[in-house]
């Protein structure tokens, strides 16, 4: 345990080994940044295999996108850590701007549109959302909102980021193989709730020991000829190192419509990101993030958004929650394991055999993986709750509200859209009074992705509810996130530090 007076020093009683300025030994941290990096696989993996499906790439693009995933979070990772929040949390694809790159995708393959015309779409569309986030950000926009911003809008927020995706291809194909989708639930509930507490490898890769087990019984059954479940032919032919540039996807399409549908989905990652910020500083003992901290953070997750439409991941940066439970678990919370984690990911990225690997994965596994992962999302929504007085009526109704409408009215916008007698376009500009408005293509669009997009319905529908129903503080929680937060002088900015007295904060340990 680190003392108290020292740069490293956590709060007294706290379980963690390493605090945010300790620094173990390069051997060390080299397996704790690994160990880092396999927490945030699963999600890493999860989101470019459904864009890839609803892109309809094949097994080289694929292969090629899930390099370019990896590429991206190493390189965010390692810059939020160092000159963004500087606090140890991982970088990478976020599920809250992947609702509105579907809706997108849907919109342009109604065209006709070629797979590499929506992903040129989609990187245009992310680098100006991250753009919007930059300002939001360094210009502390989202941090003069934070005393609105309440446990209730992220509960809801957070949550219907999983209850969003139910409807996945690997989940709900009438082909399922549930078979072996079953298997791979199965299994990953039996280590992360029946048999955590007998090993600390069950504790820590609950996810990867299912997947893991139930691809090699795939692999053995297609082997042996029983079933022809897994086709390992794309890792042989695949190159030892995969070119991943900018642009290499070609250059990016902006849309405004697009555009707008993206930046709702960047806000609902923003607010997701301003839960995980108080979530990782409790992990590591620390006060809750001050407004200062939160505005740099919030502007290094832009310049991540910015960075992966440049790198063409077809989807955003944003701070994972799996490796803020990953801190609690091992009890490191040192911001250097994580950037040693970082460089990781950006040297697996450009090994051609683990992105061709990966795409040798079956649909019904990635199914029972997409079940426990979509769940545990909602479980951590819904976990922001603690703070909240839920015995209040105003509160069970804006939470119930909040998640009720952000699944019920996409649902409509997609039956309209989907009937034969309506457009949803022609639906608007019937409206009166504001019907000419609302009718031109290029606003129906950006009407249809924002209503179209459950984290942006559920979340504004929180916020504004939130914050016009009469409440206390307290019942809101918002008085219990308060008392937690650091003070303002508690964080200090990479470049302050630098030209005052240079890295030096962070502490050898281990050594002596």
């Amino acid at each position: 345990m680190a003392d108290t007076d020292t740069p490293g020093a956590v709060e007294e009683g706290s379980m963690v080994t390493y605090g945010l300025d300790d620094k173990p030994p390069l051997g060390e941290s080299v397996l704790l940044g690994v160990q880092h990096w396999l927490t945030m696989v699963g999600s890493t993996i999860a989101i470019p295999l459904v864009l890839t499906g609803a892109l309809g790439f094949d097994a080289a693009q694929t292969a090629q996108l899930v390099g370019t995933f990896f590429v991206v979070s190493g390189v965010a990772t390692v810059a939020q850590a160092t000159v963004g929040n500087r606090y140890p949390i991982v970088q990478g694809g976020t599920f809250s701007m992947l609702g509105p790159a579907l809706a997108i995708i849907s919109v342009l393959a109604a065209s006709n549109a070629s797979p590499t015309v929506m992903m040129r779409q989609l990187q245009g569309a992310i680098i100006v959302a991250g753009l919007a986030e930059v300002v939001i950000g360094y210009l502390g926009v989202f941090g003069r909102l934070k005393k609105y911003m309440g446990p209730i809008v992220i509960a809801v927020v957070i949550g219907l980021i999983g209850l969003a995706l139910i409807s996945v291809g690997q989940i709900t194909s009438a082909t399922q193989n549930w078979y072996l989708a079953g298997l791979t639930l199965a299994l990953i509930v039996l280590f992360s709730q029946y048999l955590n507490t007998h090993s600390r490898w069950l504790k820590l890769f609950p996810v990867l020991l299912g997947l893991g087990a139930a691809y090699l019984i795939a692999v053995l059954l297609s082997v042996a000829g029983v079933a022809n479940i897994v086709d390992l032919s794309p890792v042989a032919s695949a190159p030892l190192i995969r070119p991943i540039v900018p642009f290499q996807w070609g250059m990016p399409l902006f849309t405004g419509s697009f555009i707008v549908g993206m930046i709702a989905g960047m806000l609902a990652s923003a607010i997701e990101s301003f839960g995980d910020y108080h979530s990782v500083a409790r992990m590591a003992g620390e006060g809750a993030p001050n407004e200062r901290r939160i505005n740099h953070g919030l502007g290094m997750e832009g310049l991540g958004n910015v960075f992966a439409g440049i790198m063409g991941t077809g989807n955003g940066s944003t701070s994972y929650t799996e490796n803020v439970g990953a801190i609690g678990i091992t009890g490191v919370a040192s911001r250097y394991v994580v950037q040693v984690g970082g460089v990781v990911m950006v040297v697996v990225g450009y090994v051609g055999y683990f992105g061709a690997f990966v795409t040798t994965i079956p649909n019904p596994i990635i199914g029972g993986l997409f079940l426990a992962m979509f769940a545990q999302i909602v479980g951590v929504g819904l976990s922001q709750l603690q703070h909240v007085d839920m015995n209040q009526n105003r509160n069970v109704f804006v939470v119930g509200f909040g998640l009720f409408a952000g699944l019920s009215i996409p649902q409509y916008v997609a039956n309209v859209q989907a009937a034969a007698d309506v457009s949803f376009q022609a639906g608007l500009a019937s409206v009166p009074v504001v019907g000419a408005v609302l009718g031109i293509p290029e606003v129906a669009n950006a009407v249809r992705i924002v209503l179209g997009t459950e984290i942006a319905v559920g979340g504004i529908s929180a916020f504004v509810l939130d914050n016009t129903i009469p409440g206390t503080r307290e019942e809101r929680g918002l008085t219990a996130w308060e008392e937690i937060t650091e003070d303002d002088d508690a964080f200090v900015p990479f470049h302050e530090e630098f030209l005052s007295d240079g890295p030096s904060r962070e502490r050898q340990v281990g050594d002596d």
